[in-house]
């Protein structure tokens, strides 16, 4: 299975799903920083949070989605790697069935091996 040794900053909403997720990261190699929101991830990055890859939800409450976030943080940290993930086909980064162009999606529910391919893929060449 795919391994690594970057830092990830994970975005889900859900407590059960964020904890799952980043016990697979850590057991992989990963480092991770884990936020609930939106709001809450962009106060980690304006503190200077150091990470290479954020993996978000698409789908958020508070008034910011996943592509929203991620477009936040680009402005702040311009080239950062980007891996969404949704449980739901119809959501903001796909559009008429097709993702645009360049970005990433693991959709949900996902095995461990599926999420250690697509972060290998997210942030290639620096395991």
């Amino acid at each position: 299975m795919p391994r690594g040794s970057e830092t990830i900053l994970v975005v889900e909403d859900d407590a059960l799903v964020r904890r799952y997720v980043t016990a697979q990261l850590e057991s992989l190699g990963y480092t991770t920083i884990a936020a609930a929101d939106g709001a809450a991830a962009l106060a980690l990055v304006d503190r200077g949070a150091k990470f290479d890859l954020l993996f978000t939800d698409v789908i958020m409450p508070g008034g910011m989605n996943g592509r929203q976030l991620a477009e936040c943080v680009l402005m702040r940290r311009p080239g950062v790697n980007v891996l969404y993930t949704s449980g739901y086909t119809e959501n903001a980064i796909v559009h008429h069935g097709r993702l645009d162009p360049g970005v990433l999606l693991l959709a949900k529910p996902y095995r461990k091996a599926d999420l250690a391919r697509m972060i290998r893929k997210a942030v290639p060449g620096r395991a």
